[in-house]
C-alpha cells in the first residue's frame, strides 16, 4: 500500500504518525499533580479503535482520583492532500485493519464521493469548543465526532455536522457555531496541537501518564484497557 505524503499509520503498533507544523511548539501547560492525559485526533482511524478502552480508563481514572484530559493532536491540520483513488484505498485499508483489530464499526460510503477534505483540524477545533461549553462531555463529543465520521461518513469540515451531536448533548448549537468560529477557539486548538509535539508526542493514539513534571508514556498506538491500567497502577503506587 503506497502512503500518501506527510500520513502513516502504523497497523503492528497501531499509532498515526502527524504531518508537521509550520508554526513552532509553544511552552506546555501542566495542571493537576498527577493525571492521565489522552492525546489524539477524531480523525485518525486508531484512536476510533482505541476508544471503549480509553471510555474503561477515564472511568478507572474517577473512581481512583486520579484527573483525565484530552490533547487535541492535529493529525493533518491542513487540506493539502488531495482526494485521490490512491488516498482512498490508502483510508479504507486502515480502517479494515483497525475494525479487523478492535471490532469497532466503520461505514464505507466516505470511499465513493468524488472530493473529500481530510484535514482534521476542524473535528478538533469542535471537541475544544465542546470543552469551553461543558468540559464534562468533552469526552463523549468527541467519541460522538467519531462515530458520526466513522459509521456514518458525514463530513466533519461542515459545521452542521455538529448540529445533532450538540442536540443530543443538550449544548446550544447558536453558541457552539459562534465559539467553533472564533479566533479564540482556533488558537486553542492550534496551542493543543503545539503542546503535543512540545511534549515529543510522535503518534496518535498516544496516553500519558502524568506526575508532577515527569510524563510517562504508557500507551504509543492501540492497547486495551488493561494494558494501560496496569501502567497507572504501577506508576502510581497503588
Amino acid at each position: 500500500m503506497t502512503t500518501p505524503a506527510g500520513a502513516f499509520c502504523d497497523p503492528e503498533t497501531g499509532l498515526c504518525t502527524p504531518a508537521p507544523l509550520d508554526e513552532a511548539p509553544t511552552a506546555a501547560e501542566l495542571s493537576a499533580d498527577r493525571e492521565i492525559i489522552y492525546v489524539g485526533d477524531p480523525m485518525c482511524s486508531w484512536c476510533w479503535g482505541i476508544s471503549p478502552a480509553l471510555n474503561r480508563l477515564e472511568r478507572a481514572a474517577a473512581t481512583n482520583g486520579i484527573d483525565y484530559r484530552i490533547v487535541l493532536g492535529g493529525l493533518r491540520p491542513d487540506d493539502s492532500q488531495e482526494w485521490t483513488d490512491e488516498f482512498r484505498g490508502f483510508i479504507k485499508h486502515h480502517w479494515e485493519e483497525v475494525s479487523k483489530r478492535s471490532g469497532q464499526p466503520f461505514g464505507t460510503s466516505l470511499f465513493d464521493r468524488e472530493e473529500f477534505n481530510y484535514n482534521t483540524e476542524p473535528s478538533c477545533r469542535a471537541v475544544v469548543t465542546a470543552r469551553h461549553l461543558d468540559p464534562a462531555l468533552e469526552s463523549l463529543f468527541f467519541e460522538m465526532t467519531q462515530h458520526h465520521f466513522y459509521v456514518r461518513n458525514e463530513d466533519p469540515n461542515e459545521t452542521s455536522f455538529y448540529e445533532p451531536i450538540c442536540r443530543t448533548l443538550d449544548l446550544d448549537f447558536a453558541r457552539f457555531t459562534a465559539l467553533f468560529n472564533s479566533p479564540k477557539i482556533k488558537a486553542e486548538t492550534l496551542a493543543d496541537f503545539q503542546t503535543n509535539r512540545q511534549w515529543g508526542v510522535t503518534g496518535y493514539p498516544t496516553v500519558i501518564y502524568r506526575d508532577g513534571e515527569k510524563l510517562y508514556a504508557i500507551a504509543r498506538g492501540y492497547a486495551e484497557f488493561e494494558q494501560m491500567w496496569e501502567a497507572v497502577q504501577e506508576l502510581s503506587g497503588q
